[in-house]
């Protein structure tokens, strides 16, 4: 991964408090991994900014090497790695997803 690459994603995980990178966008997800972390994050009432891996295969692969995480989506809370799919799912179900965010000072409010 180039330097650049690597200054662009942490620029992104910087500038954002909850960042997803995805497959797709949160309004047209283009995968059902991704899909379902958008639902989970939109279902909490978290604001998120996507990152379309798609549109950038720089993005794609640098994210990958930058956590030494294999798998998109990707989530980002105040600049830490939480994971991927399975494990935002298992945190949503089990609470700690919320708990997260609230220890973050992340405002969430429930979706309707």
């Amino acid at each position: 991964m180039s330097d650049a690459t690597s200054a662009r994603i942490q620029g992104q995980i910087n500038e954002n408090p909850v960042v997803l990178y995805m497959k797709g966008t949160p309004s047209f997800p283009q995968c059902g991994f991704s899909a379902r972390v958008v639902q989970i994050l939109s279902h909490v009432g978290v604001p998120f900014k996507g990152v379309n891996v798609l549109e950038d295969p720089e993005i794609r692969e640098g994210i990958k090497a930058f956590t030494n995480w294999p798998t998109i989506p990707q989530l980002y809370v105040k600049g830490e790695f939480v994971g991927g799919c399975d494990i935002v799912m298992e945190m949503f179900q089990s609470g700690e997803l919320q708990t997260l965010f609230a220890d973050k000072g992340i405002t969430a409010g429930q979706a309707a």
